[in-house]
């Protein structure tokens, strides 16, 4: 049977997923009748419930008799780290852009990576049903990204194909067709067969599976040879060490799942069961004469944060998992197959340094593993500073924001209070396009900000690009933060009084320890306040009439507005149920003897 492997990259939100959904509608995955609801790919609960793409998947359909293995990637710059290792078992890629935003950072970073691996690109502009769209600019401006990343002549010569993924149809060209047949035939005419050289087996492992009854799974391309059901192999590390196995089963993709097979061929994609303590990158090879595939080099991260257990007074009162051990083990088990994040110990057991490509990227493990049932405190996250030609350097990044025109100025006097520079200014319709270059640093918190000012009508992104020298002290938070002065439960009485003094992140009635941030101050400083003083009763006053009706409702901070939000002596403790922000030392007497002394040194 003939195969073709094709993975499908974009920037996020230009309907990648959505277009994997009608592939394999269109080639009858399904019962004519059967309930599949929309985003079928994205499987995973953090997925649904942010409506992107963290982990790239893999499905296969059938049509006209020829086997299409496609690989549904994350389009976030956080991600990156995914879809650099899953295009190497793809021979071809669709290039998806919307057909009114036009290329975008992300686009242009995976795209590179494709280039740079000599896959054939195929070209598809979605959305050609939005209105002010613009397909003839968005196929220009996408062929000068091409030649700009230097494209070889026949990369330059790509088909391209116009549709809309949501109305359920693609064409060669702008007249609309009845469905997506048009591009499946596209997929069997331009994308190469896999390329088959003679020798004995040799498979990269470029994804991970995991189940709980077959343990874990490695998942990659056969570039040569063929693998078979219990055959003995040899498995050669990224350092070059080599370990005798044997497969115990496989299994190719079919549809949404895999099916069993006893033989693997070339230039297909398969799972195999049965090996133990492989990492990504590994190559499966010949029992007798192994020879490695060169190792996936991934992108160096850019951020790092300390990960502790929960040292609150609330310790243990809501997770499974507390101690540093449980933290220790989970986090070298993500790196496995999380190739873009790293983890070191720190001089204190208790807490690990944790480094990743950026704040969604560090959310997301932190997400995951609250809802395991951990407990742990976070610190806050920073930029990863470098020595280069004995220079201090920081990484920095290419931020594009589109924005309506009217909020434009507001957009530009942050980016350039936080040390951005602007480099090009276009107006594509009632949108004002925007391109900065600012140091990672500037990025924390100003996503926050930039919603505020411009009513949320402001879309942007970012990626990284390279290290220089650094750009001195960036403005952080202005406002201090409202402390609670003991531990209790707070009233509605003592929130109604302090209401002039700020806005908070509690309700009358939860439970506050010292030290823990329950407001934000109009003012700089910190204001250390008293949340759990009821009303004295006495003859004359009852206790039911009560002001507390009058509070205003606190204000809820997702965990990456936390990350944003705390300053360098706060920090996070997240558990299963709650976060909770908190200052790191809790006692407000030895809080203030240590930053005297922090003061006294830096004089």
């Amino acid at each position: 049977m003939q195969i073709r492997n094709i993975a499908i990259i974009a920037h996020v939100d230009h309907g990648k997923t959505t277009l994997v959904d009608k592939i394999l509608h269109a080639t009858h995955v399904f019962r004519s009748n059967q309930e599949t609801g929309e985003l079928i790919m994205d499987s995973n609960d953090l997925e649904r419930e942010r409506g992107i793409t963290i982990f790239s998947k893999n499905a296969s359909v059938t049509y006209k008799d020829v086997k299409i293995n496609v690989i549904d990637t994350p389009g976030h710059a956080d991600f990156g780290g995914e879809v650099e290792r899953v295009l190497k078992m793809a021979d071809g890629v669709i290039l998806l852009v919307d057909a009114f935003e036009g290329p975008m950072p992300q686009t242009r970073f995976v795209l590179q990576k494709a280039l740079q691996l000599n896959l054939k690109p195929i070209v598809v502009i979605n959305k050609v049903d939005k209105p002010n769209c613009r397909p003839d600019e968005v196929h220009d401006a996408v062929f000068e990204l091409f030649f700009n990343l230097d494209a070889s002549e026949e990369q330059l010569d790509f088909p391209t194909f116009y549709g809309s993924g949501k109305n359920g149809w693609f064409n060669s060209s702008l007249t609309q067709s009845e469905d997506i047949t048009p591009l499946l035939d596209g997929i069997l005419q331009y994308v190469p067969e896999p390329k088959i050289s003679d020798g004995t087996l040799q498979m990269q492992i470029t994804s991970l599976d995991y189940s709980s009854f077959l343990g874990r799974i490695a998942v990659g391309k056969v570039t040569r040879g063929a693998i078979k059901e219990n055959q003995p192999i040899s498995l050669v590390m990224g350092d070059g060490t080599i370990k005798k196995s044997r497969v115990r089963e496989l299994y190719v993709f079919e549809g949404m799942g895999k099916k069993k097979v006893t033989e693997v061929l070339a230039g297909d994609i398969c799972a195999v069961v049965g090996l133990e303590d492989f990492n990504i990158g590994d190559t499966i090879a010949d029992f007798d004469n192994p020879e490695a595939l060169p190792v996936i080099h991934v992108d160096e991260p850019t951020m790092n944060m300390t990960f502790g257990i929960n040292n609150s007074p609330f310790f243990g009162k809501d997770g499974k998992f507390v101690t540093s051990r449980h933290l220790r083990d989970r986090l070298i088990k993500e790196t496995e197959k999380n190739l873009a994040l790293r983890v070191e110990d720190t001089e204190s057991g208790d807490t690990f340094m944790v480094f990743g490509r950026g704040i969604l990227h560090l959310g997301i493990l932190i997400e995951t593993m609250r809802r395991e049932g951990f407990e742990l405190t976070v610190g806050q996250p920073r930029v990863i500073v470098k020595l280069i030609d004995g220079k201090k350097c920081e990484p920095y990044e290419n931020l594009v924001v589109d924005v309506p025109q009217e909020s434009a100025s507001k957009v530009i006097d942050l980016v350039t209070r936080r040390k951005g520079e602007m480099h090009v200014m276009e107006t594509k319709g009632d949108i004002q396009h925007l391109e900065f270059e600012i140091p990672s640093r500037g990025l924390i918190g100003l996503r926050t900000q930039m919603l505020t000012a411009t009513q949320g009508e402001a879309v942007m992104a970012h990626r990284f690009t390279e290290y220089k020298p650094w750009k001195g002290v960036i403005p952080g938070r202005n406002n201090g933060v409202l402390l609670s002065k003991d531990q209790g439960t707070t009233t509605g009485y003592s929130l109604d009084k302090l209401q002039d003094r700020g806005f908070f992140f509690v309700d009358p009635g939860e439970e506050v320890y010292k030290g823990m941030i329950i407001g934000e101050n109009n003012k700089p400083g910190d204001l250390v306040v008293n949340s759990n003083e009821g009303k004295k009763l006495t003859n004359m006053r009852a206790s039911g009439t009560d002001a507390a009706t009058n509070i205003a409702p606190k204000t809820v901070l997702t965990l990456e507005e936390c990350m944003e939000y705390i300053q360098q002596d706060e920090c996070i403790e997240v558990t299963p149920h709650f976060i909770r922000m908190r200052k790191v030392i809790l006692d407000e007497e030895e809080r203030k003897r240590v930053q005297k002394s922090m003061k006294a040194e830096e004089v």
